[in-house]
């Protein structure tokens, strides 16, 4: 199995862990523009979900569907968009070879090539670093944040 399977399933845990914890906030609090990060809650985890496919998309040689946040701007609606993508990217994940990991990409945003290893990590570390940034604005709002932990998780459900 691919090597880095783990690690996006650890990302997709702790994301669906954040959409419940998020239940807790009025879509006011959701929407509300925070300092650092790129802007508020919601639109954080939309972001998450955005670059995700948007990389992916380009790994498989794919034109990038720009999704738009105003078509998306309700939890449940982001929610749905993560299930709906995360399928099409698990197909991905669950036949990728890791000896394809050294094939160079171009990517459409960006002169650059990159290896699909380098964009597969830095799919995984970019979430892992929002979700630090939501980790913050949790504990602005006197609420503790999701475990980022690693150890102790169950990754045979996903």
């Amino acid at each position: 199995m691919f090597r880095m399977m783990k690690f996006f399933e650890y990302n997709w845990q702790v994301r669906d862990e954040w959409f419940n914890w998020c239940k807790q906030l009025t879509p006011e609090d959701l929407l509300k523009d925070r300092i650092g990060g790129v802007g508020s809650i919601l639109y954080t985890l939309f972001h998450i979900i955005d670059v995700e496919y948007s990389w992916i998309r380009a790994i498989l040689g794919e034109v990038d569907v720009v999704v738009q946040f105003n078509d998306y701007n309700t939890l449940e609606k982001v929610k749905s968009l993560s299930d709906t993508l995360r399928n099409e990217i698990l197909k991905f994940i669950q036949s990728n070879p890791d000896e394809s990991c050294s094939k160079l990409v171009s990517v459409s945003w960006d002169e650059a090539t990159y290896t699909r290893g380098e964009i597969l990590h830095h799919i995984v570390a970019h979430e892992i670093h929002h979700v630090g940034q939501l980790s913050v604005w949790a504990r602005e709002l006197e609420l503790s944040p999701v475990s980022a932990n690693f150890i102790g998780r169950d990754f045979s459900s996903i």
